[in-house]
């Protein structure tokens, strides 16, 4: 189960057991007992004293300063989409004595809802915990687990016939993990947040492993690669968009590059999905 207590000095920690001392230009002399670096190398290297790393990694020290943060990132090398996800940490203040909240309900705008229906291309809404929103019938048909209700993370993990569209379908569980963290960012106590990292850190080992790194990557435009049991490979773009009015809400479409085999491939698909369905809806 999540643990929201110290959410910082778990990310640091996690981030300081991958770097190894060769990285940083520390000599290795004998046999060390603990993965990556230890506290005082990342305290020296950052220019802060070993007890106040001590008590910033311990959740004792609440209030770092940007200027600490930026060095601590430099010294785990972190690349700018996670030194802005320990900047957030960092200045997300503790909230004592609070109820926790009832689970948000997550609705697609309207006029989104009518878009993603007569787009003619696969096209889907995300909510921020990576709830399937709203789908189009050509999006189902790429993958019946891109449907109202479904969830992105639960179908990769867990679903044997998600993994089989996916020839490296590890690798594409490393990133979408890595993009999870992201979106939520701080907005840890959500009850969704917590049963569905619970659900997957027990009955999946690699979702759990990769949890447990607190990677964190921004969902981008990228290339996705999909071995479709009815048409064969398709090499699409998937682009992601931001919804107005709709916090955490995206858009996320996919389409070939014009005059390719995926190109044709998506048509063969989008003429066999022509059949009367209810292709979008909300949750």
């Amino acid at each position: 189960m999540p643990d929201a207590s110290n959410p910082l000095g778990e990310y640091v920690r996690a981030r300081r057991e991958l770097v190894t001392p060769e990285q940083v230009g520390i000599p290795v002399i004998g046999v060390r007992r603990v993965p990556g670096l230890r506290r005082e190398e990342v305290a020296m290297l950052a220019g802060i004293s070993a007890d106040y790393y001590l008590r910033l990694e311990q959740g004792r020290d609440r209030n770092p300063s940007v200027q600490v943060l930026e060095s601590i990132a430099r010294v785990l090398l972190l690349d700018a989409d996670a030194t802005a996800h320990l900047l957030l940490l960092g200045a997300d203040r503790p909230r004592r004595h609070r109820t926790r909240p009832r689970p948000r309900q997550e609705a697609v705008p309207p006029g989104i809802a009518k878009l993603v229906a007569t787009l003619p291309l696969p096209a889907l809404v995300e909510g921020r915990y990576f709830d399937v929103l709203a789908a189009n019938s050509l999006a189902t048909a790429l993958s019946p687990r891109f449907t109202a209700g479904a969830n992105r993370l639960r179908s990769l993990f867990l679903d044997p016939a998600e993994q089989a569209l996916y020839p490296y379908w590890e690798g594409a569980a490393g990133g979408m993990v890595a993009g999870f963290r992201e979106s939520v960012g701080t907005d840890t106590d959500d009850p969704r947040f917590i049963e569905l990292v619970g659900e997957l850190s027990l009955a999946s080992p690699l979702f759990s492993r990769l949890w447990a790194r607190h990677d964190v990557l921004a969902c981008e435009a990228a290339p996705k690669y999909i071995d479709h049991p009815q048409v064969g490979g398709l090499r699409l773009n998937r682009e992601r968009l931001s919804i107005d009015g709709a916090a955490g809400q995206t858009l996320v479409v996919y389409h070939p590059d014009p005059g390719t085999d995926s190109a044709d491939r998506l048509a063969l698909l989008a003429s066999a999905a022509q059949t009367p369905a209810a292709g979008a809806g909300s949750v």
